[in-house]
């Protein structure tokens, strides 16, 4: 089959094991590096399979990469935008259930992207992740996935119980199956939030994951690397940490969706101007950044700070009982 044909890169690989030339010696390897599925692994980088201590070769890695991007949408050629629109598959859009926050979005949530909700404590950046791990479970249909949820808990904030509350909100949602489809890990160091994530392929696969959320992104990493001498390997990590998540999305057609803490800085008029924390790195992998701040009562305004898909506005949303709302703004 030649290279050139649209049909090279439909080919259906079920498993690690369907690659042509693997045994389970080499399938052994892969899993202890956190690559239980092709789809995972045909978005590896060649470094990643390729160190001391990790059995692969590299003519043996490079083969193993090149024959996994053979599935669909993993494409190592040029095409027009025509056909990249046909070859890489539609974007799908996630409602939040706000729809004052799904308009600023024109939509909803983007697939195979990163959004990345930043602003002070209290401003409902946890609140608004548990409203989506409801709503990623509705039907195409009425705006959602119908899909699963992975939740990495990094704050100890997820509460099952406010699902449920949100979940009311959705007549078509069957209550009783709402938790079974939200899938939570609760990450206690940065080590420990990364490693989660690198191997979580096998269980978005076989569970239908289809929002990835990382609550917060940067807490860990702020609190263990101190002082301006560590700042460089931190930013490496989180790049490496965000890359990994951002192929995720891309392999498995996923909505990723990560908070972030903010810095106070002072500005001479303002008093001060809060900043996410993460500088350039996280700003340049993050594709849409939201900014929420609270204004009066329980109203909290969103804001676009950046997007190459969005243009800039602001829209207020309410934290209410039954979950992010934008209805009853004045009451």
């Amino acid at each position: 089959m030649s290279e050139d044909s649209s049909e090279y890169y439909k080919i259906k690989y079920q498993s690690l094991m369907d690659l042509p030339g693997i045994g389970e010696s080499t399938v052994e390897k892969l899993k202890k590096l956190g690559f239980n599925t092709v789809e995972n692994l045909s978005t590896a980088d060649l470094k990643e399979l390729v160190f001391k201590g990790s059995g692969i070769g590299e003519e043996v890695a490079v083969k193993l990469i090149s024959e996994s991007k053979k599935i669909d949408r993993i494409a190592v050629r040029f095409v027009s935008a025509q056909e990249y629109v046909t070859t890489r598959g539609p974007i799908v859009l996630l409602k939040s259930g706000c729809n004052n926050l799904d308009n600023l979005l024109r939509g909803g949530l983007r697939t195979k992207s990163i959004t990345e909700f930043f602003g002070e404590f209290g401003c409902g950046k946890s609140q608004l992740c548990h409203q989506l791990a409801v709503t990623v479970q509705l039907p195409v249909e009425e705006g959602g996935l119908d899909g699963g949820c992975l939740y990495v808990d990094t704050e100890q904030v997820f509460e099952p119980a406010r699902c449920l509350e949100m979940a009311a909100m959705f007549p078509s949602l069957d209550p009783d199956g709402i938790l079974g489809k939200i899938f939570v890990a609760k990450a206690y160091n940065s080590q420990h939030q990364m490693m989660l994530l690198n191997h979580s392929d096998e269980i978005i696969k076989e569970n239908n994951i289809k929002l990835i959320i990382i609550d917060s992104l940067t807490s860990h990493f702020r609190s263990e690397y101190l002082g301006r001498e560590t700042l460089a390997p931190r930013q490496q990590v989180i790049n490496k940490h965000l890359h990994k998540l951002k192929r995720l999305a891309i392999a498995f057609d996923a909505v990723a969706v990560v908070t972030n803490q903010v810095l106070a800085t002072p500005t001479e008029y303002a008093g001060y101007e809060p900043r996410p924390v993460g500088g350039n790195i996280v700003g340049h992998l993050a594709h849409t950044r939201l900014f929420m701040r609270k204004a009066r009562r329980n109203l909290v305004i969103v804001r676009v700070a950046a997007s190459p898909f969005l243009p800039v506005g602001e829209a207020p949303i309410m934290i209410s009982d039954r979950g992010i709302v934008s209805d009853d703004l004045d009451a």
